[in-house]
C-alpha cells in the first residue's frame, strides 16, 4: 500500500505539470525547483513513514557480494532521498519516444514481480509489481509506434515513483543501477551533454540527448531503439536477478 500511495503521490505531481501545460497552452508546467521540492517531500514522506513501520535499515546491500555496508541513519536517509528523486527522474527523461518507457520498465517490474513470487514476506509486493506488468501491456497496446496514447509526467512520475519505492521496500535501493540501467544511461547521457556543451561554448557529444534522441538522429527508427532498449533493460535485469538470488 505504501508503494502504491508513493507512486500515486508522483503521479499526482507529474499531473500538476501536465494541467498546467495543457492549461497555459505552452511547453512549460512546474518550474525546476517547484518540482524538485514537491519530490523531495514526498521522498522523505516515504522514508520517514518506512523507517517508523521498520520496513527500512541503513543496512546497504550490495548485490553479487551478498554483504551489507551499515551507514549512519542520517547519510542513508539523504543517499536515499536523493537515488528516489533521480529515479524518478530519470524515468521521466526516458519517456521521449513512443512506448520507450513503457518498454523499458516491464522488465524491471517482472524481475520486481518475480522476486515477490520466490522469497517469502514478499507477496503484497510481488502483486504489485504484476499488477504494474499488466498495466503497463496493456497501455503498450495504444502507446506503441505510432502512439494515440501518451502517458506525459503523470504517467512517467508514476513509473519511477513505483520503480524507486519497489527498490526501497525490497531494501535494495543499489539494484537500481542494474533493473534501471537503460534510466541510467539516458540520463548520463543528458548530464554529459549539457556539460560539454557548456565547457566547450557550443560543443556536443551526442548528436542529440538523451541517447534516444541522439540513435533516431542517426537514422534508427523509434521501434528498433525500443526493441534495443528494451532488451538491454531486460539483460540487465537478468543480470540483476543473479546478483540477489543468494540473498
Amino acid at each position: 500500500l505504501y508503494v502504491y500511495v508513493f507512486a500515486l503521490v508522483f503521479g499526482v505531481i507529474g499531473y500538476i505539470d501536465d494541467y498546467q501545460k495543457v492549461k497555459h497552452h505552452h511547453n512549460t508546467g512546474l518550474t525546476a525547483p517547484q518540482k524538485f521540492l514537491l519530490q523531495l517531500a514526498a521522498a522523505i514522506a516515504f522514508l520517514c513513514l518506512m523507517r517508523y513501520e521498520g520496513m527500512l535499515s541503513p543496512n546497504l546491500y550490495i548485490p553479487f557480494f551478498n554483504t551489507h555496508l551499515v551507514l549512519p541513519w542520517v547519510v542513508y536517509m539523504i543517499f536515499a532521498a536523493f537515488v528516489i528523486i533521480g529515479t524518478v527522474n530519470a524515468v521521466n527523461i526516458t519517456d521521449g519516444i513512443d512506448g520507450l518507457s513503457s518498454s523499458v520498465t516491464v522488465p524491471v517490474a517482472v524481475f520486481f514481480a518475480v522476486l515477490g513470487g520466490m522469497w517469502q514476506g514478499f507477496g503484497q509486493l510481488g502483486v504489485f509489481a504484476g499488477a504494474l506488468v499488466g498495466g503497463l501491456l496493456g497501455f503498450l497496446c495504444y502507446n506503441h509506434y505510432p502512439a494515440k496514447v501518451f502517458m506525459g509526467d503523470t504517467g512517467s512520475l508514476f513509473l519511477g515513483g513505483a520503480v524507486a519505492a519497489l527498490a526501497f521496500a525490497y531494501d535494495m535501493p543499489l539494484i537500481l543501477l542494474l533493473v534501471g540501467f537503460v534510466y541510467l544511461c539516458e540520463t548520463l547521457s543528458d548530464i554529459i551533454q549539457v556539460t560539454y556543451f557548456k565547457l566547450t561554448h557550443g560543443k556536443r557529444i551526442f548528436k542529440m540527448a538523451p541517447l534516444h534522441h541522439h540513435f533516431e538522429m542517426c537514422g534508427w527508427k523509434e521501434t528498433k531503439i525500443v526493441a534495443v532498449f528494451a532488451a538491454v533493460s531486460a539483460l540487465f535485469c537478468v543480470l540483476a536477478y543473479l546478483g540477489v538470488m543468494d540473498r
